[in-house]
């Protein structure tokens, strides 16, 4: 099967107002943004802008939405959860399903040595289970991810890891388009 898939990164979320991206434009990014739209944290988008679409397709809405954090933060409040709620609150509203990718990759030493057991290490479980908590998606729909940032060559565990979080991402976007 072949998927048009198209992905979207942005600046991540802060707490302070006009540092990192702005929770509005987030929001419009779901239905209402055009492409090649220059985010600017300072000011966000209006009805009024030429990349502003009031009416969109299918095809210009998002299909899922992607919440990517580091386990190896030591504190879950250190995250803008008001942002994050806010977003995925009007994700939510236009039916949108969400996921979660934590990097693990300094979060677990044991995970660290032998990345098989990601799904077995405690303390990962116990970071996946806050993050559900705050933000309010749910632990089974938060996949853990390492980055490939020290190997220069390919790893099964690492691909492992990615692909399935991926797979289940096309999944959840085919959902949404077939409903």
């Amino acid at each position: 099967t072949y998927y048009p898939i198209v992905f979207c990164d942005i600046m991540g979320l802060e707490e302070d107002r006009g540092h990192g991206e702005n929770a509005e434009d987030i929001k419009l990014i779901l239905k209402h943004v055009k492409e090649n739209y220059k985010f600017n944290p300072a000011s966000p988008l209006s009805s009024d802008d030429p990349y502003y679409n009031p009416d969109p397709s299918l095809e210009d809405r998002v299909h899922v939405l992607v919440c990517v954090l580091s386990a190896n933060m030591v504190d879950i409040k250190a995250y803008p959860l008001d942002k994050i709620k806010d977003i995925r609150e009007a994700a939510s509203d236009l039916g949108i399903p969400q996921v979660a990718i934590l990097t693990v990759d300094e979060a677990c030493s044991h995970t660290q040595k032998d990345l098989k057991d990601v799904y077995r290490s405690k303390h990962l479980k116990k970071k996946m289970e806050e993050f559900s908590v705050a933000t309010g998606i749910p632990v089974n729909c938060t996949f853990p991810v390492k980055n490939y940032s020290e190997e220069i060559d390919l790893d099964d565990n690492i691909n492992a890891l990615v692909l399935s979080a991926l797979g289940i991402m096309v999944q959840f976007g085919d959902d949404f388009i077939e409903k």
